[in-house]
């Protein structure tokens, strides 16, 4: 084995080759200052399709994003081949910073958080009143995540014409949310679209619903036919046939007054991430309640301030309940 001494002779040592390359690091990033603006229209296996101004670029994310990722509804900063022509493909170097997340686990012990829309501005909810039945749980589920991400609920009723909407309208209005009910025929004919897009103009809204209750109808109804050949270019450039609604969808109103985005059915909204502290913003009434409650407190046990806050009139009791069972929804099967 060969030793070198303390004063050794440069060209008498080996050095081996950088397997990686030669060039320097750095932990300067450059700042893209010329980087043009977009919106994440759909994420598909590591490709991004994305709106620059009216044409569809295909991208994908920049190395030195590390493992924070885009996800529909971002607005981020794209630098390369910007002229969305066939095989071209754009850098994502920048992903602006967000007002609003939905978020979801898997179920209640999934330490994974899975983010799904981003900047969105309110959460449509869409239930059918029967066939399938309600599920009032799932329901608490989806306000909680609305709540908790900074997005304000829309609860959409369908297929009134099975069941009136008594009961999940007696169950939610203490939270005064606004609601939508439509019948089966009102959706095939487009009556239920229209009265649901007044409530959607200027607004980006996420539709989130289990399977059958006619949420991707709607979305579809909601999209006119010389916009919804934005979707057929995402399929194009993604490779996929017909969306199905297999990951989230970003759509565009007419009129250029808001956006829709279409996401996947779901059969459960995992809680997990979910802090009760920013459930409380919701209930501007009973949030001032809250600075007499002990460290931590859940809302829902014998030292809550909350109790002695109703006790003296500041906010109905039924204000509170409706806030004690939402945050107790963790704990619940959707199915319970």
């Amino acid at each position: 084995m060969r030793r070198y001494g303390k004063h050794t002779d440069e060209d008498d040592i080996r050095s081996r080759p950088n397997r990686k390359g030669n060039r320097p690091r750095t932990n300067i990033r450059p700042k893209h200052e010329d980087a043009a603006e977009g919106m994440v229209l759909t994420v598909d296996r590591g490709r991004l399709t994305c709106l620059v101004e009216d044409r569809i670029v295909l991208a994908m994310k920049a190395r030195e994003l590390g493992r924070k990722a885009a996800i529909v509804g971002d607005r981020v900063a794209l630098v390369g081949d910007l002229s969305g022509k066939k095989d071209t493909l754009a850098r994502i170097v920048r992903i602006e910073e967000r007002t609003s997340v939905l978020r979801r686990t898997a179920d209640d012990d999934d330490p994974y958080e899975r983010v799904v829309v981003a900047n969105a501005d309110q959460l449509a909810i869409v239930t059918a009143l029967a066939d399938p039945e309600p599920r009032p749980r799932l329901i608490d589920r989806c306000l909680v995540a609305a709540y908790d991400g900074g997005l304000e609920p829309l609860l959409v009723m369908t297929k009134s014409d099975l069941a009136p909407p008594d009961k999940l309208l007696e169950l939610y209005g203490d939270l005064d949310i606004p609601y939508v009910v439509t019948s089966r025929e009102e959706l095939e004919s487009g009556d239920a679209a229209a009265r649901v897009r007044e409530q959607l103009d200027g607004r980006v809204t996420a539709f989130v619903g289990h399977s059958g209750v006619g949420k991707t109808t709607l979305v579809n109804a909601l999209v006119p036919e010389d916009r919804r050949r934005l979707t057929g270019h995402v399929n194009a450039v993604t490779g996929r046939g017909r969306h199905t609604t297999t990951s989230a969808l970003a759509l565009p109103l007419s009129g250029d007054d808001g956006w829709v985005i279409d996401t996947p059915g779901v059969r459960s909204f995992g809680l997990a991430h979910i802090d009760p502290s920013r459930v409380i913003h919701a209930f501007p009434d009973l949030e001032p309640g809250t600075e007499g409650c002990p460290r931590a407190c859940s809302h829902d046990e014998p030292d809550c301030a909350l109790d002695a806050w109703v006790a003296e009139g500041h906010a109905d009791p039924a204000r509170l309940y409706s806030l004690r069972r939402l945050l107790s929804t963790r704990e619940r099967k959707e199915g319970d």
